[in-house]
């Protein structure tokens, strides 16, 4: 042994790790001591077969071994002086909370990571080439302490190093001081200044995302809690954004975040111990916090998701660890109940606060720049961040979906080399929704405008005020409070109530264009079920979607089942009247945006009509909404011959729009079989096919001059 311990040859010892080099040459001189010891009662050092046999001489010494020399007192060589502030080993200590011993004993098992010639050195003085890391004993005695002294419970499973995961006692089967020392490659790769997660964490480590406009006040309550106590906070979201006041909090603290993939430790929840113990380690090697969220992620069976956080929190304690989700904290959960706080959704100038940072950061990543000809807001400065925010300002977005949001939205208006417009905006957000609601409804993309519809004035009143209630629900009936107590949630609910044909649906989705969101239509066969309780498990999955989603939901002929209670006369009764009474309390705790539409509004409960923000009616349209439903319906591409009197179809012929757009699809029909323009007779034709399909008798007194067109047909 005639070298000192170096940096790998080929390698530079990264900055902050000098003094671990030079604490390593110490373990050096250390165990050249034990070496030259040993060697001095060793008959035949270099006996090839040394460890795999006993001489009567070798047991002699052993006999003796209790009368050996024994290695100096640590104190000044093997902890000359304590580590540099701001050093690796340092920070390791005051986050692990380990002892001048602990480092020690670190130290000694890491150093044939450092320098393979520790690898034999040990095997050497292990009496084992085969056995080339320290024993618990070796390490000990290299740090001045025999293994009968309190020293060797600094090696316990309780103990710091090995609790932490900073050091591994292998092979359980052998006695204690003949079990071998290793350091974990992450923590190796800690003291060399890499800070790469461990690979154990891969696709459970997330990348959270701090809100840029959190409110002060909620920031202020969120750190503090989580520099208290087990470090354990609960976010509940009541239409803020959790996971980026989590972030900010932890950022306030001085801490990094640690984000954890509710969704991917749902996949194996065996394998959550190992997992946490690694995450644990993670957050304090890094100075950092964890997060985990949303809860509803987790598994479903309340046996796996509580077993989920009991072992999560119990590994974390005293680790700053937040949650969120939409529920509140199950006491199952944890031992320890954590702070919970209420997270509302922000302000209208905090919303547009956050995408003006959301879009100027976007415009930055993809090389627009904020404010260039093809920024993010396109030059239009506040103004236009304002207005685009306002485009989309009754969706509920995270902070990862915003920002995604707004990527997606500034690549797109890039490739046409324009700025940002609301609809870019608009398609983003709307490309954030889950599959999950998919499942169980048919998805509209809405292709329709206000300029589509022929309503009445106080219909079109209705809808308008439906979209005002969507667009500023979160103002006024969370920050506001204007609908307390009882459980009540932050949605809107309207009843279109009209005979069929009269537009409800259209409608619809009319108001999910200018809401910028999608129309999903519940399927009633996906909802309605014969067994008891399965229409109500349905309709909670549908609810529970919804709420998450920015969209607009459709209950088509809700009658079905939003109907009268009647008398109970039978168990038939009885379950349909728990169906109408579990419907009534879910109403009031919905969080989205939801229209019913009936053609017999005298079928629907009298209790659901209170829950209703808006009822509009839709009538039979008049003469003149009939002329302008034939004209939109019949379109600009569509030839029309000169005598096409289409004011003569609006008087004499009473249907509704859907019925009109059922004919002039029929007319063009027979126009393009023709190979002419569209003609009076080809309309009436398609007016007859239609009167016959509902029923309805072909009389002269409403066809005129035309019913012998119509005879023919």
């Amino acid at each position: 042994m005639t070298r000192t311990v170096e940096p790998p040859a080929g390698t530079t010892a990264p900055a902050p790790t000098p003094y671990l080099w030079t604490r390593l040459r110490v373990v050096e001189e250390r165990v050249r001591t034990a070496v030259a010891l040993r060697r001095a009662v060793d008959p035949d050092p270099d006996d090839p077969y040394r460890g795999q046999y006993l001489t009567p001489e070798a047991v002699d010494r052993l006999l003796d071994e209790g009368h050996r020399p024994a290695l100096p007192a640590p104190g000044a060589l093997l902890a000359p002086d304590a580590p540099p502030p701001g050093s690796p080993l340092a920070v390791l200590a005051a986050r692990f909370a380990l002892t001048p011993l602990d480092l020690d004993l670190l130290l000694v098992a890491l150093a044939p990571d450092l320098d393979a010639r520790f690898e034999r050195f040990y095997g050497y003085l292990n009496d084992d080439l085969s056995r080339r890391r320290p024993t618990v004993g070796l390490a000990l005695d290299l740090c001045g302490h025999r293994g009968l002294g309190a020293a060797r419970f600094r090696l316990a499973p309780s103990a710091p190093l090995v609790a932490g995961g900073l050091l591994e006692v292998a092979e359980p089967e052998r006695p204690p001081l003949s079990r071998v020392l290793a350091v974990p490659d992450r923590v190796t790769a800690h003291l060399l200044g890499e800070e790469s997660p461990d690979p154990l964490l891969t696709g459970v480590l997330g990348s959270p995302t701090g809100d840029p406009a959190v409110d002060p006040a909620e920031l202020r309550r969120a750190a503090a809690a989580a520099g208290t106590g087990t470090g354990h906070v609960h976010l509940r979201s009541r239409g803020g954004d959790p996971e980026g006041l989590a972030v900010a909090a932890l950022h306030a603290g001085g801490l990094r975040p640690l984000g954890l993939d509710a969704a991917a430790l749902s996949q194996d929840p065996r394998a959550v111990p190992g997992l946490a113990r690694a995450v644990a380690r993670e957050a304090r090697l890094l100075g950092a916090g964890v997060l985990l969220g949303p809860l509803e992620e987790l598994p479903d069976r309340p046996e796996e998701r509580a077993r989920v956080l009991r072992t999560l929190c119990g590994v974390l304690r005293g680790i700053p660890f937040l949650t969120y989700g939409t529920s509140g904290w199950e006491p199952a959960w944890a031992a320890d109940t954590p702070v919970t706080l209420t997270v509302a959704a922000p302000a209208p100038d905090r919303h547009v606060a956050r995408w003006r940072h959301a879009l100027e950061r976007a415009g930055e990543e993809h090389g627009t720049g904020a404010g260039g000809s093809h920024g993010a807001a396109g030059g239009m400065g506040e103004g236009g961040a304002d207005a685009l925010a306002r485009s989309v300002s009754a969706h509920r977005l995270d902070a990862g979906q915003l920002r995604r949001a707004a990527g997606t939205a500034v690549r797109t208006a890039a490739l046409d080399g324009r700025p940002v417009s609301p609809d870019d905006l608009r398609a983003a957000v709307r490309a954030q929704n889950g599959a999950g609601l998919a499942r169980l409804s048919r998805r509209v993309e809405p292709a329709v405008g206000w300029d589509d519809l022929v309503l009445p004035a106080p219909t079109h009143r209705s809808l308008r005020e439906l979209a005002v209630r969507a667009r500023h629900r979160e103002q006024v009936l969370g920050q506001w409070g204007m609908r307390p107590g009882g459980g009540r949630g932050r949605g809107v609910i309207a009843l279109f109530a009209g005979s069929s044909g009269t537009g409800k649906t259209m409608s619809a989705e009319v108001v999910a264009a200018d809401l910028g969101m999608d129309l999903y239509v519940v399927d009633l066969s996906t909802v309605v079920d014969k067994y008891v309780g399965e229409t109500e498990k349905n309709l909670e999955r549908i609810f529970t979607e919804a709420s998450a989603v920015n969209a607009v939901l459709l209950f088509d002929e809700a009658d079905a089942i939003f109907g009268k209670r009647s008398e109970v006369k039978d168990a038939h009764d009885r379950h349909a009247n728990m169906e109408s009474a579990y419907l009534l309390q879910r109403m009031e705790s919905f969080d989205g945006i939801a229209v019913l539409t009936t053609n017999l509004r005298a079928n629907l409960d009298e209790a659901f009509t209170r829950r209703l923000d808006v009822i509009a009616d839709f009538p039979v349209p008049d003469a003149a909404q009939r002329l302008a439903l034939w004209d939109r319906c019949l379109g600009d591409r569509v030839p029309r011959a000169e005598g096409l009197d289409l004011g003569f179809c609006a008087d004499r012929f009473e249907l509704a729009g859907g019925s009109i757009r059922a004919c002039a699809v029929t007319a063009a029909y027979l126009a393009a079989e023709s190979g002419g323009p569209l003609t009076m007779a080809q309309v009436v034709t398609a007016v007859a096919q239609e009167y016959r399909k509902l029923g309805r008798l072909v009389l002269e007194g409403e066809f005129g001059p035309y019913v012998a067109q119509v005879t023919r047909a």
